[in-house]
C-alpha cells in the first residue's frame, strides 16, 4: 500500500499552476519555484518535481508522460501474469504429456 500524500491534489496543482505562470512571466525557475514553495507552505524539490511532470505532461519538456507510464507499467503487469499463465500451461502439459507416456507402456 502507498504512502498516504502529505500534499493534497488540489495544493499540487494550485502550486503547480503558479509557478508555471511565474516562470513563463519572470523566466528565473528556481527562484520563482522557492518563491512560490515558500508561500505555499510546500518543499521546494516537491514543487520543482511537480513542475518538471506538468511541463512533460504538456509537451513542453522531453520525457514519457504520465499516460504513457501508467500505460506501460499495466502493460508490464499484464506481460508478467501471461508469462506466470504460460509456465504454468507448459509444467501441466508437461505433467498430462508423462502420465499419457507412463500409460501406454503398461
Amino acid at each position: 500500500m502507498p504512502a498516504p500524500k502529505k500534499y493534497s491534489d488540489e495544493l499540487r496543482e494550485r502550486a503547480t499552476r503558479m509557478a508555471l505562470d511565474g516562470i513563463a512571466a519572470e523566466g528565473q525557475r528556481m527562484a520563482v519555484i522557492r518563491r512560490v514553495a515558500s508561500q505555499l507552505d510546500v518543499h521546494p524539490e516537491a514543487l520543482r518535481t511537480w513542475v518538471k511532470r506538468a511541463e512533460i505532461d504538456a509537451g513542453t519538456a522531453p520525457g514519457r508522460t504520465s499516460d504513457d507510464a501508467a500505460r506501460i507499467a499495466e502493460l508490464e503487469r499484464e506481460v508478467r501474469e501471461l508469462r506466470r499463465a504460460n509456465e504454468i500451461l507448459k509444467t501441466a502439459s508437461a505433467s498430462f504429456a508423462a502420465a499419457e507416456l507412463d500409460r501406454k507402456t503398461k
